[in-house]
């Protein structure tokens, strides 16, 4: 977590906007559970993760529009036979993603407190 804050930190001294995916949502055998946070630049920069790498990619193409449209939204990762060739998670788990755009440099992000299993 700490890592995430550092990069939101830095990129925010350098004036770039921010968005911040955090998984809310994880059932099965999915990478990360809930609390799970990736931060992504205005530039496409990444800090965290929120799959282990299963579905960054498609999470920073989601997060720019985000910041281009200012509203935050919900995504929802999973795979089954019909999902071949979408984006999915492997693992056969399912997460949802709420990604949204952090407040000016302005304000500092507070994250709650993460739930130990």
């Amino acid at each position: 977590m700490r890592d995430v804050l550092e990069a939101i930190q830095k990129w925010r001294k350098e004036g770039k906007r921010v968005a911040l995916a955090t998984v809310v949502k994880a059932e099965g055998s999915a990478p990360r559970r809930e609390g799970a946070r990736l931060a992504i630049s205005e530039d496409g920069e990444m800090a965290g993760s929120v799959s282990g790498g299963c579905v960054e990619t498609d999470v920073m193409y989601q997060a720019l529009d985000v910041l281009k449209s200012g509203e935050p939204r919900l995504l929802r990762y999973a795979i089954t036979d019909d999902m071949v060739w979408e984006v999915g998670l492997a693992c056969g788990g399912t997460i949802e993603v709420w990604v949204e755009p952090l407040p000016e440099a302005s304000a500092e992000p507070e994250f709650p407190q993460e739930e130990k299993p």
